[in-house]
């Protein structure tokens, strides 16, 4: 069965331009070939880009048994490792999931408001006046504090003091050009020593990795150590048969959420800052709904404030961190969109192109929360943390962190773009972050509420 049309360009080519220009390449592609095409890398399947909304509701609904996610071409394995979530098949995904998914929700990300509103505080309370920097490095300093916080708890410490510096090298590795090229290109996975790039993320990996594993053997000797932390809640967890996950599990979570949880975050907030400083009249608007709340609110009552979550949805719509969804490989043949596909077909929906699509999004490019208030999209439409069963567990954690930072941030501090000008967005090993990193200059403390509101 023939796969859809798609370019005819050689796939070195086509690895090159999905890595140096990843979302002009897509929407080229889908001005010739429209929702649905395939596009051909060096040393992975074929990819079919899907972004009809119907064809994703269809993907997203298959049920886990009768799909892959992994082989041993995916491009995340050398990063999470086999044993992560992400990268599960079957029942063991199901199982996995299950144990996970309470430390992800309900009153447990609720406890987590405060640590982050803390956190936040006290980063920004070091900016310096009229002193630039890069918004993108503030809020990974706030994003990985808060990982690291609420996946272990620790806030001092040597184990503390030994896996923040690990975790801000693998970070700069995996956003360095290095770090995308040896991604996509598995013949630059070459290890010449802990001076080349692959040797670094190695050793680096490894280093991790030894500490995930004595961190988690320290605590199954000493249970009473045990708290409201994430790892604490993974290790008393239980499925169905009374069985908690093994070490090999434990690390291949942990190190997902270490790295995931925080760089992700990081540039969503990273573009947040930018559109409410270079936009003043949504900056306003946020400001007018914060203040509603009056002195010292609490932190559950500014994540459900209407315009701020509309305005974090418009973030992470118009910019995705990544462009496309994580792969389904159906198990038999299947049809889609009037096709017939073989199985193991590599499916992918496309985030970004979904999210620009005109019927959905009117002036997509342009930058508007208004519409999230003005239509409930679907969870076929707005795809940013993808879907069905491969919905990321932390998008909650991740929504509310977003929401705290931007508040708390937005009603003490007064920034400014140091340039207006939009940036494009650039490849980061698989994600996409802004180019300029979002250059702020903290221009003081913010005038008191009650002025602002007369005005």
């Amino acid at each position: 069965m023939q796969l859809p049309d798609g370019p005819k360009l050689h796939p070195i080519v086509q690895s090159i331009n999905w890595i140096r220009k990843p979302l002009q390449y897509l929407e080229e592609c889908a001005e010739k070939y429209g929702n649905i095409f395939t596009i051909k890398l060096s040393g992975v399947k074929p990819l079919v880009i899907i972004s009809d909304p119907e064809a994703i509701k269809q993907i997203f609904t298959f049920q886990s048994e009768n799909i892959n996610v992994s082989s041993k071409n995916n491009l995340l394995l050398p990063i999470i490792g086999e044993n992560s979530l992400l990268l599960l098949n079957g029942s063991r995904h199901k199982r996995e999931r299950k144990i996970i998914m309470p430390s992800f929700h309900g009153e447990k990300v609720k406890s987590y408001a405060e640590t982050i509103c803390k956190i936040t505080e006290k980063v920004a309370s070091q900016w310096e006046i009229d002193r630039s920097f890069p918004a993108i490095a503030a809020t990974q300093t706030i994003t990985l504090e808060v990982i690291i916080q609420t996946v272990f708890g620790f806030r001092t410490g040597k184990r503390y003091e030994e896996i923040k510096p690990l975790l801000e090298n693998w970070a700069k590795i995996l956003s360095s050009p290095a770090g995308a090229s040896f991604l996509f290109f598995k013949f630059l996975q070459i290890d010449l020593g802990a001076w080349s790039p692959w040797g670094n993320f190695i050793r680096n990996r490894q280093q991790i990795n030894d500490l995930l594993q004595a961190e988690i053997e320290d605590r199954r000797a000493h249970p009473e150590q045990q708290g409201n932390d994430i790892l604490s809640l993974m290790l008393s967890a239980r499925d169905e048969a009374g069985q908690p996950m093994n070490d090999e599990q434990l690390k291949g979570e942990l190190l997902t959420l270490l790295l995931a949880g925080h760089r992700t975050t990081a540039i969503s907030l990273a573009w947040a800052f930018y559109w409410i400083n270079h936009k003043i009249e949504i900056k306003e608007k946020l400001l007018q709904e914060i203040d509603s709340l009056g002195e010292n609110p609490d932190p559950i009552a500014i994540s459900r404030l209407p315009y701020l979550t509309a305005f974090c949805q418009e973030v992470l719509r118009i910019y995705p961190v990544f462009p496309t969804a994580l792969a389904r490989m159906p198990k038999s043949r299947f049809t889609l969109m009037g096709r017939q596909f073989e199985a193991g077909t590599v499916l992918m929906p496309c985030i970004y192109l979904t999210h620009h699509r005109e019927d959905l999004y009117p002036n997509s490019k342009e930058f508007r929360p208004e519409r999230f208030l003005e239509r409930q999209y679907t969870n076929y439409e707005f795809i940013p943390f993808g879907g069905g069963v491969r919905l990321c567990v932390g998008y909650a954690l991740a929504m509310l962190e977003m929401k705290l930072v931007v508040a708390t941030i937005l009603s003490k501090y007064e920034l400014a773009l140091v340039d207006n000008e939009l940036p494009k967005p650039k490849r980061t090993g698989l994600s996409l972050a802004p180019s300029n990193g979002i250059p702020l200059v903290m221009k003081g403390l913010r005038e008191s509420k009650k002025i602002l509101t007369l005005n």
